[in-house]
């Protein structure tokens, strides 16, 4: 299947990829849930599950440290039955109206759980105490059988975080049983919505998978998310400083920023006042949203003034309103219930005006505006676990929406990333098919050049050869007719001049045969051509030849020259030098390819020679000269030597 077939097929199915992260966070949450609610239900079970507890509240001036021991002056005999999990539904705006109206400043309350454990068999495995949640913005303190063994010093609301349950190694009593009683003192202000889910008890082995799969996945799996969005968005932060041009690179950078501070009080110790860690978290929330709304609309292409500045005006608000440095409001962590509302608000509002804009337009803008749907109902299901309107056993959801956050943005990415590499290769089909095309007209371009100068090179060796004909042949027959109709030759030397004019007329023929560069095939074809002549003579031909490297520029014309020299100094021998042998020899080197013929005839002074009226030597020299090459003569009694030297490389003027 080609790419494109897999790509479409991905565009069909992109509405549902928030759709499909949220379905898996939430069908783990429960599978876990699910399985920590069967497991020891069954009376065999070596776990003791503790859902029953006796409670009691009492009114403090202020925080103090728990005691030691538990002794019946610490206890009011104030005892009411209450089933585990537990929770004390209160409105955190109702009491701080019902506080103000009565003049009254609050006061912290400790809520005491009184849990009575069954006798179980002794065991000699380590026993712990494990709850999922312990919700309170005062210390906590646990009592095996009425001495402290746990305790968590106040440190605000974050002191161990609603997402962190809560896991204590119990020591034995000397008969090796559990203790026979629990008891656990939550302090916390009047205005702090106190929660506790139900215990579970029994050997290490048998209840730390509860811990540590409800730790990874409220805290570890969360922060993962995280971080990987993080990293991805440090990664989008370099990119966009290489291209400012495109502002989406820095808005995935600043929606990473801002998800992973709203998610460090999931799992993150920071250490910096309780108070200032809480707006940072919080606000995070507001500018998040406001992020996500500008990733929307660069995404649709449509402004929504109004909507943006509305959030900006909210987000900046928040900010200073819930600012610790004076009390405009209530201290930020008991305000964050009602400011859970202006972001499920602010979410509402960005995820409908997302829908309504990016509809029929944008298939990212509505994959985003549909992910912002899904992260406002977890964050409204946190808001319901907060003011203890569903059971403190609930999982808060609002870590996971970084999942859905980056799993949505991850695919906007993703599709951005793969569309790009379709537009290259579509671009890149393109001009490979423009220069298919540009290469066929060139085609077609170079083959009416190559045939325009094939005939002109035709038109040219046409002319070539009709100006040496009438210049050699043509001007010896005149000459031959004119001295025959005066008388003035003899049938000798008519027979004579038409064997010259014959062997003109064959030297011009076998310089139009391809010799492929090589000076030897020229040669040979003179070898061919003078060795029926001179055995009537009765010379004696010498052929002392050897390897020569390629002329490339050996043409026809130049072919032409090179055997004219050559009959010429035959020619010559023949006439003049009454010789008995002739040697044909050739050499190379210093980029020089040398052709040799002597004779052992009677030598001639050639410095006269121009002066006795011939030409031949003239002719060779002029020749020798056309092609770039040079002649030179040598003789003596002894004989004569011809040397006719031709460049293995000749430049393009000559």
């Amino acid at each position: 299947m080609p790419f494109s077939f897999y790509y479409h097929r991905l565009l069909r199915f992109s509405p549902r990829v928030a759709l499909l992260a949220a379905a898996a966070v939430l069908t783990g949450l429960v599978a876990c849930d699910s399985a920590d609610t069967r497991a020891g239900d069954s009376p065999s079970a070596a776990a003791l599950h503790l859902t029953q507890a006796d409670w009691q509240v009492q009114t403090d001036a202020g925080f103090t440290s728990p005691p030691l021991t538990l002794d019946g002056q610490t206890l009011l005999d104030h005892w009411q039955p209450v089933a585990l999990p537990h929770a004390l539904p209160i409105s955190v705006l109702g009491q701080a109206r019902a506080a103000a109206s009565a003049g009254v400043t609050p006061v912290t309350r400790t809520s005491w759980f009184r849990l009575t454990v069954p006798p179980v068999p002794a065991s000699s495995a380590p026993l712990a105490l494990y709850a999922a949640r312990v919700r309170t913005d005062g210390t906590l303190a646990v009592y095996a059988d009425g001495h402290l063994i746990h305790t968590a010093q106040q440190q605000g609301p974050l002191w161990n975080s609603p997402h962190t349950p809560l896991w204590v190694l119990l020591e034995k009593s000397p008969d090796g049983r559990p203790p026979r009683e629990i008891t656990l003192r939550i302090e916390h202000t009047a205005a702090t919505q106190v929660a506790l889910s139900s215990l579970w008890l029994g050997p290490v082995d048998a209840i730390s998978w509860r811990y540590h799969g409800r730790q990874w996945l409220q805290q570890e799996l969360p922060g993962m998310f995280s971080s990987a969005f993080l990293a991805v968005g440090i990664f989008a932060l370099l990119v966009w400083l290489r291209r400012r041009h495109e502002p989406g690179y820095l808005l995935f950078f600043v929606l990473a920023a801002m998800s992973f501070i709203r998610g460090l009080h999931f799992y993150v110790n920071f250490p910096i006042a309780n108070d200032w860690f809480a707006w940072f978290t919080v606000n995070s929330l507001f500018w998040l949203v406001t992020v996500v709304h500008f990733s929307i609309g660069l995404l649709h292409r449509r402004r929504q003034l109004w909507l943006t500045r509305a959030l900006i005006t909210a987000s900046v608000l928040m900010a200073l309103l819930t600012l610790p440095l004076w009390p405009a409001l209530p201290n930020t962590p008991r305000t964050t219930p009602m400011l859970y509302v202006v972001a499920a608000l602010m979410g509402v509002s960005v995820s409908v005006a997302g829908i309504v804009n990016a509809w029929g337009r944008s298939r990212d803008a509505m994959v985003v505006a549909i992910g912002t749907v899904l992260a406002t109902l977890f964050s409204a299901t946190d808001w319901l676990v907060q003011n203890n309107f569903i059971s403190p056993e609930n999982w808060y959801l609002g870590p996971h929406t970084n999942a859905i956050t980056f799993s949505v943005f991850g695919y906007v990415m993703y599709r951005r990333y793969t569309g790009a590499i379709a537009e290259v290769e579509q671009v890149n089909a393109s001009l490979a098919e423009r220069l298919r095309a540009r290469e066929a007209e060139l085609e077609a371009s170079h083959r009416s050049l190559r045939e325009i100068a094939q005939q002109q090179m035709l038109s040219d060796e046409r002319q070539r050869m009709m100006q040496d004909m009438h210049d050699g042949l043509g001007s010896t027959l005149i000459s031959a007719i004119r001295s025959v109709e005066v008388g003035g030759m003899s049938d000798e030397r008519v027979k004579q001049t038409l064997k010259d004019c014959m062997d003109d007329l064959k030297l011009a023929i076998d310089s139009m045969e391809p010799v492929e560069a090589d000076l030897l095939l020229l040669l040979a074809t003179l070898r061919f051509r003078l060795e029926p002549r001179l055995e009537g003579t009765g010379i004696t031909l010498l052929w002392e030849v050897q390897e020569l490297p390629a002329l490339d520029w050996l043409d026809p014309s130049s072919a032409l020259h090179i055997l004219r020299i050559l009959q010429e100094a035959f020619a010559n021998i023949l006439k003049h030098a009454q010789a008995s042998e002739i040697r044909v020899t050739t050499a190379a080197g210093d980029g020089w390819v040398c052709v040799g013929i002597t004779d052992n005839g009677r030598g001639f002074a050639v410095e006269e020679a121009p002066g006795n009226g011939g030409k031949g030597l003239a002719n060779q020299r002029r020749r020798a000269q056309a092609i770039g090459g040079d002649v030179a003569f040598e003789s003596s009694a002894a004989g004569t030597r011809l040397t006719l030297r031709l460049p293995e490389k000749r430049l393009a003027t000559m």
